[in-house]
């Protein structure tokens, strides 16, 4: 009898380990990007990342690949003079920033499709409309190639000029999450409030893995 109940008992704890492990793996966000099979055997995965960067915020500090290392952010794009998405865009990322205002390890980095126009001193009045805060939320511009291409082939969405628009540029709505590993892990309507809700819940749910 002590043999079958010590049986019994090991057997719930693994059938609860199992269920434990089934119920992580379902709280764990997709990848998104290419991903290729590398390794002897090919089983090891390589995902898409984002690549190198270096841009300057509204502060004339150069933001890199370093600045993001080991966290967690959300990136998107816009221009200051935009009359359309911008705004409710900026609006929206304001919950984001008071979120997690007070967590190191998650910042915003938006950057401008005009960077001709919006300079430093453009961006660092842009960010006082919204309160963005100093080493939280950056603003960003530079090259503008460098900036389209970040858009195209990084963060898989557009960022495009003279499209014919009343207002000359084309960028994305979307709000991209990216993860300490730099992959992208989400992407969320930026104008849309519920669906960024729900990009505070994934953040919240990607610190915990």
């Amino acid at each position: 009898m002590r043999i079958s109940f010590t049986y019994l008992v090991l057997l719930l704890a693994l059938i609860g380990c199992k269920n434990s492990n089934t119920e992580t793996k379902k709280l764990l966000l997709p990848v998104i990007g290419e991903k290729k099979l590398a390794g002897a055997d090919g089983k090891d995965t390589i995902y898409h990342t984002v690549q190198p960067f270096a841009f300057v915020n509204q502060y004339h500090d150069t933001v890199s690949e370093k600045t993001i290392e080991n966290k967690i952010y959300v990136a998107d794009f816009f221009f200051a003079t935009c009359q359309s998405i911008c705004p409710k865009m900026s609006s929206q990322l304001v919950h984001v920033q008071e979120a997690f205002k007070k967590d190191p390890s998650v910042l915003i980095l938006s950057h401008t499709v005009n960077p001709s126009n919006d300079s430093v001193e453009v961006l660092n009045g842009y960010a006082q409309t919204y309160g963005a805060i100093k080493n939280k939320w950056h603003l960003l511009t530079g090259n503008k190639k460098a900036i389209y291409d970040m858009a195209r082939y990084s963060y898989l969405v557009n960022a495009l000029e003279d499209d014919g628009t009343a207002e000359g540029f084309l960028h994305s709505e979307l709000f991209i999450l990216v993860d300490a590993q730099k992959r992208i892990r989400g992407m969320y309507d930026g104008t849309d409030s519920v669906a960024v809700v729900k990009l505070i819940s994934d953040i919240k749910l990607l610190k915990q893995e």
